[in-house]
């Protein structure tokens, strides 16, 4: 997602929003370092961090943080056992910092 993608998406929601972005990777992970995702009060806006569980994660943080929570990293754990019924098992980890989104 570019800077511009990002800036219409904001300008189109009109409302406050937090942006996702990945900024580290272990092992296999669905989206790579850059990967950015913007959530507003009612969930996704724009762009993905990589679908599932994680993303969940990862929205569930950024409404938390629109409630007054703070900026912070995220780590998204796609290590659960092969023997699971979680559809994220993709064997590695993400880090995803969320802040709230500049416009």
């Amino acid at each position: 997602m570019t800077n511009t993608e990002i800036l219409t998406a904001l300008t189109e929601l009109r409302e406050p929003a937090v942006l996702a972005t990945v900024v580290a990777t272990k092992g296999s992970t669905p989206r790579k370092v850059g990967a950015r995702m913007l959530v507003g009060e009612r969930g996704v806006v724009h762009g993905t961090v990589g679908g599932g569980c994680g993303e969940g994660e990862v929205v569930e943080a950024a409404l938390e943080l629109l409630q007054g929570g703070r900026p912070r990293i995220v780590r998204v754990n796609l290590l659960d056992e092969p023997t699971s019924w979680s559809p994220a098992v993709c064997g590695g980890t993400m880090d995803v910092f969320i802040e709230r989104a500049k416009w």
